[in-house]
């Protein structure tokens, strides 16, 4: 019977190429299979970042609300994909606009229909809208760290309504949809601003209107440390996202062509491996013990300065762009601490100030020569290139940072006025699990309040 099988096995291998390909491909639809299967990898790969953001979140944050990070996450990749679908697709890369208004957003492709293959060799739209739907959603995961542990669940769902329609997509237009910063030659490869940027202004927004969680800090100033639940949650979803990481930065290539994927690889592994050593070397410089936590910080924010840079700069300097990212989320945290912001995973530091970095970095270290590779901009100061590149950046940081805050800061600041933002006291210190979802992430848990009651 085995040897049966085996035969018939053998004979399909033999017939199939035979079926399947009848006539050779032409090299044109060889390439865009090839280019096709890349990018839908790419897009894989960023979806599943999703499941290290519920690692981080729900390790960062207690126990009592591990559930509930873990079910809004899913319930909000779910309603952004639909909301992204209907409308953020269409405002993003839509074109029917005049040209004028086409500068500052994107109108077609609403409830975006893509065509059933396609037949002039390039990339079939409906693989390249899953792999921009999974940068939006991640731009929004990033925002939910200034939510954990204290707003309504009703506040992700009308959020995320406006986020994914409107405030990503305008910011993704402007840079990489054919907007006016695209063609002053922004240069954001994989989303430095347009992904981690935005998301860490909603987060910004988000916690300064819900004020700190309860006990995050004295009426003296003084900060306590509220610790996650779970480091080992924590440093899992570090290695997701590295993981994953290769698919924004290299998948953006959308193309496996020359190889250049490989080269956008080879800088983004640098660019996260500085961060991390930075991040675990200045901790022990200045608080005498390797903090985990900082390691773990400085990995994702070596990773995302160099989403904006991985294409745009040489090795070497993706290894200072990572080791200074590393550096910068230290202090960067210090600094939000002193302030008073509550970050419970350092959304503001990992992702703003590392992406404002690497977004910043390309007018300093873009080549010429990758410049004109890519088609974006030209060279940074240090590589020959004057100022202007420079100043570019510096503008799409500053106009797209200011324009996401000004929106999300409206949204929720509606959600705050009209049907609260954040949870009563009792059900911060029942946890959210409870209050929001009836049960417990971990029901164990709950069995012991019960029994102790």
């Amino acid at each position: 019977m085995l040897k049966k099988s085996l035969l018939s096995i053998g004979a399909l291998l033999v017939l199939f190429p035979t079926v399947a390909f009848a006539e050779d491909p032409s090299p044109t639809q060889l390439n865009m299979g090839l280019d096709a299967l890349w990018v839908m990898l790419g897009a894989i790969l960023v979806l599943f970042m999703q499941g290290g953001f519920i690692l981080l979140e729900a390790g960062s944050t207690r126990m009592k609300n591990a559930g509930h990070v873990a079910g809004k996450t899913i319930f909000t990749v779910g309603l952004a994909s639909i909301v992204y679908w209907a409308v953020g697709y269409g405002i993003t890369f839509g074109g029917e606009a005049s040209e004028a208004l086409n500068k500052f957003i994107g109108l077609g492709k609403f409830f975006f229909s893509p065509a059933n293959g396609v037949t002039d060799g390039s990339l079939p739209d409906s693989i390249f809208f899953v792999f921009q739907l999974a940068f939006a959603a991640v731009s929004l995961s990033i925002a939910w760290g200034g939510f954990a542990e204290r707003a309504k669940l009703s506040s992700y769902l009308i959020f995320t309504l406006f986020f994914v329609s409107v405030i990503y997509p305008v910011v993704a237009h402007w840079i990489w949809g054919g907007g006016w910063l695209a063609e002053d030659g922004a240069q954001d490869f994989a989303g430095s601003t347009v992904v981690h940027l935005t998301g860490a202004i909603g987060a910004l927004a988000a916690t300064i209107l819900l004020k700190p969680r309860i006990g995050r800090f004295n009426k003296d100033g003084s900060a306590n440390e509220i610790l996650g639940h779970n480091q080992v949650f924590t440093a899992l979803s570090v290695l997701i996202l590295w993981v994953g990481w290769f698919g924004f930065n290299a998948g953006s290539t959308v193309s496996i062509g020359d190889g250049f994927f490989g080269f956008v690889a080879f800088n983004t592994q640098l660019g996260a491996a500085a961060g991390a050593v930075a991040g675990l070397l200045i901790s022990w410089l200045v608080n005498g013990k390797a903090d985990i936590t900082a390691t773990l910080n400085g990995a994702l924010a070596g990773l995302v300065a160099i989403t904006a840079s991985c294409a745009f700069v040489d090795p070497w300097a993706a290894v200072v762009i990572g080791l200074v990212a590393g550096v910068l989320v230290f202090f960067s945290a210090k600094f939000f601490e002193k302030m008073k912001i509550d970050d419970p995973i350092y959304a503001l530091s990992v992702h703003g100030a590392a992406g404002i970095w690497g977004t910043v970095a390309n007018g300093l270290f873009a080549t010429e020569e990758l410049a004109a590779k890519v088609g974006v901009g030209q060279a940074g100061l240090f590589e020959g290139g004057g100022w202007k590149q420079l100043w570019v950046q510096v503008e799409s940081v500053v106009v797209a940072g200011g324009f996401a805050f000004v929106a999300c800061f409206i949204v929720l600041w509606v959600v705050k006025k009209a049907i609260g933002f954040r949870v009563t006291e009792e059900q911060e210190i029942i946890g959210l699990d409870l209050s929001e979802h009836g049960t417990y992430g971990y029901p164990e848990q709950l069995k012991k309040a019960n029994t102790s009651l």
